[in-house]
Parts: C-alpha cells; sequence; structure tokens
C-alpha cells in the first residue's frame, strides 16, 4: 500500500513528459528536388531546398515559465500578510540544470534516456552568475529560445507575404505583422537564414513586450502583480541569449523535431554558460549577498515593486549584461569566497541581433505591434498619448521603457522621502 502514491507519481509523471507541443519533420521533396536527386551531378540537396509549405508547423508558445524575482531568498507576502520564516530560493548550479522541454510551461519533465545529459527530470530552472555574462535567469532563456524556433518555420512559409501571426494579448493586443517585400533574387538558403534572423529578433522583441506590459500592471496570475520583475537587470540579456542560441540551432538544421531540439538546446546551454563562465550556486548566493542593498533590497518582500533596486530600461537589439562591480564584492564580507572570480580581465560579453541581411532592413520586413486595452490606459498616464494611444510597434519600446524610467524614479523618490 505504501507504493501506492509512488506508482500515482510516477504514471503523473510519465503524462506530463508525453504532454506539450511536439512536432516531427518529414519535408517531402518536389520533383526539382527528386529530379536532382536522380540527376548524374551528384548535386548536394540541403534541407532549405526543400518545399516549406512541408515543413513542420506548430503555435507559438502561450506562457511563459515561472520564474525568477531579482535576488536570492527573499521574503515574500501574499495580499498584506507575510509568510513568516519562508524564503524563496532561486539560485541553481550549472552542473545540476534539467534537459530542456519545448514550451515546458510550470510543469514539466524528461525522462533520463530521452535527456542527453542523462539527468531526467524537470527544467530545473533558476539564476546563476557567469563572469562574463552576469545573472542569467535560465527560464527567460529557454522561453525566447522556444518563441524563436516557432516563429521561425512560420516566418519561413510565408516570407515575402504580408501575414500576421497572432500572440496572446497582455495589456492589449499582440502580434506580429510580415511585410510583402520581394524575394525572387533570394537562393533558399538565403530564405532559411533571413526566416531564421527574424525570428530571433522578433522572439526577442516579444520579450521585450512582455517587460513593458508587467509594468504596466499585467499579471500571469490574478492577485499576484509583477511589476517587481519588469526591467529586471538580467532579463533581455537572458532572452537574448535564447535568441541567439536557437539561431545556431537553426543554422546548423538541429531543429526538425522537437526531440532533436530539446536535446540540441539542452547541450548548447550548458556549454554555453560554462563559456560565459558559470560559477557555482555558493558563489552566485554570495554575489547576491553582495548587492544586496544596492541592486535589490532583501527586506523588501514579494511581490513589492521596489524590492528590486536597479532596472534596465535600454531595451533594444544590443545588451551588454552587468557583472557585480569589484568594489561591492570586496565591501560585503564575501571577498575570500569571492576573490577567484575577479580576474584583472574579466569583461562582459555583449549581444547583439542584426539589424540588416542580404540588404534588407530587418525591421522594414516584419514589426511586433502592440495595443493597450481601456483597463491598462490608466497605467500610461504620465507617458505622452501619441507615443501608445494608437498602439505601437517595437521601434518604440526603447521610449516607452524611458518614460517608465522616469515614473520609477518619481515613485522611488516619494517613497524614500516618506522613509519607507
Amino acid at each position: 500500500m505504501k507504493r501506492q502514491p509512488l506508482l500515482i507519481t510516477a504514471l503523473l509523471l510519465s503524462l506530463m513528459g508525453c504532454s506539450g507541443t511536439q512536432w516531427q519533420g518529414h519535408p517531402k521533396p518536389s520533383s526539382d528536388t527528386i529530379a536532382l536527386a536522380l540527376g548524374a551531378d551528384d548535386s548536394q540537396i540541403d534541407l532549405w531546398d526543400l518545399p516549406v509549405d512541408t515543413l513542420p508547423s506548430f503555435p507559438v508558445p502561450q506562457n511563459v515559465r515561472p520564474c525568477c524575482a531579482f535576488g536570492n531568498l527573499q521574503k515574500v507576502r501574499l495580499g498584506k500578510m507575510p509568510i513568516p520564516l519562508f524564503r524563496l530560493g532561486n539560485t541553481v548550479d550549472a552542473d545540476k540544470l534539467g534537459p530542456h522541454k519545448f514550451d515546458g510551461g510550470t510543469f514539466n519533465y524528461t525522462s533520463s534516456g530521452a535527456s542527453t545529459s542523462g539527468r531526467g527530470g524537470s527544467e530545473n530552472n533558476g539564476m546563476i552568475y557567469t563572469q562574463r555574462g552576469g545573472f542569467i535567469d535560465l527560464a527567460h532563456v529557454r522561453d525566447t529560445a522556444d518563441d524563436t524556433v516557432a516563429l521561425f518555420f512560420e516566418i519561413v512559409r510565408h516570407l515575402g507575404n504580408e501575414h500576421t501571426i497572432e500572440l496572446i494579448d497582455e495589456i492589449g493586443h499582440r502580434y506580429i505583422q510580415l511585410h510583402a517585400f520581394e524575394t525572387d533574387s533570394l537562393h533558399p538558403q538565403e530564405r532559411w537564414h533571413l526566416a531564421a534572423e527574424l525570428a530571433a529578433r522578433l522572439a526577442y522583441f516579444k520579450a521585450e513586450s512582455h517587460e513593458i506590459a508587467q509594468w504596466h500592471g499585467y499579471a500571469s496570475f490574478a492577485g499576484w502583480p509583477e511589476t517587481v520583475s519588469a526591467y529586471s537587470p538580467e532579463d533581455l540579456y537572458s532572452n537574448m541569449l535564447g535568441a541567439k542560441l536557437t539561431r545556431a540551432l537553426l543554422s546548423a538544421n538541429l531543429v526538425l523535431n522537437s526531440e532533436l531540439y530539446n536535446q540540441s538546446l539542452t547541450v548548447w546551454l550548458e556549454e554555453t554558460l560554462h563559456w560565459l563562465g558559470a560559477v557555482d550556486k555558493k558563489n552566485t548566493n554570495a554575489l547576491f549577498d553582495a548587492i544586496d542593498g544596492h541592486w535589490w533590497d532583501s527586506s523588501r518582500p514579494i511581490p513589492d515593486k521596489f524590492m528590486v533596486i536597479k532596472r534596465h530600461y535600454q531595451l533594444g537589439d544590443q545588451q551588454v549584461p552587468y557583472l557585480v562591480p569589484e568594489a561591492l564584492a570586496r565591501a560585503s564580507g564575501q571577498w575570500s569566497r569571492l576573490e577567484s572570480l575577479f580576474p584583472a580581465e574579466n569583461a562582459p560579453h555583449p549581444l547583439a541581433l542584426r539589424q540588416q541581411m542580404y540588404g534588407f532592413e530587418l525591421d522594414e520586413l516584419a514589426t511586433l505591434e502592440m495595443r493597450v486595452a481601456d483597463k491598462y490606459r490608466d497605467s500610461f498616464g504620465t507617458f505622452p498619448v501619441e507615443l501608445w494611444k494608437q498602439g505601437f510597434s517595437h521601434r518604440e519600446f526603447h521610449q516607452i521603457a524611458l518614460w517608465a524610467e522616469k515614473e520609477d524614479a518619481r515613485q522611488l523618490a516619494t517613497l524614500e522621502s516618506k522613509g519607507r
């Protein structure tokens, strides 16, 4: 009888492992491709030579993975009631990441046999500090990676044509608009890579739109505000990292089925974190301690907006990570542990997405558009109405964020004047 709960748990995990979006790509060759295959000159046939309408098709993920308010071992408040003795641990070891699962959501499970790392279970998301990439939020990396691969298969089908890709609403209607342009001069390989670049770019801007939505009051769960996470200093660098990784997998043709994609991203993510200089969990915790009171405030409970003190409002397709300053580490009482993490040559590794390709301005080929629903209009009260009232695209995101920065500075000054 004691084994029954274990059997039920195993069954539930098995069912969870079989759920979620999966795809199997078996592109059918056209008559021209068959003629090429049976020709006398042994011409090479690549994946991009196959008809795009036979490639996989599946929806863009509808949700984001839950994680993580900036900081570690934070206090938590439900409504006006603090939860006594509870602390929310956010950090993980790079060597203990779980296998990636496309559109993993809140609950996911992968068997060890289906994982390239040999470790089964959940994705084990959280925060990791890297010496060249600063703090990395793994949920943000994975979300944008998944958005990139899903958007790619939609974009490559419709490249060059007017087409709308609907996204889940947050503070209002949100969608991607592909614009018509001449593609006859593009080689099939160029079409593939152009679609991949657009997918990475638009998936990243989708992440930016989520930061904006959180600041203006959007919440995944009613009664649990997410303003504490808006413009968090690690978010967008983590999102761009995910876009860049899947862009690489698309170039290497490692996305034709969900199992190959999941396994490939698992390996690439682990290697990327090591390349960026991931530190162990204890050192990540020590670094969070070093910036307590400077970048975040452990005395404030989640979801207090100003638990996060340092924010990142510099939106756009070039991102530079924040590294913990040596001066804060030295002054923290953790220096004996952290000293080895601060070599003289330590420097942040910037990331960027392409703005142009094959003579095209990518922002002229596709835009991410947002509209503001009536219930969120009051949150734009101090913003210029011409900036948002008729909606805006990712080209205006940077301006929206700068107005949010001004408003945050005003709100924080008001709180500090009241001694809070």
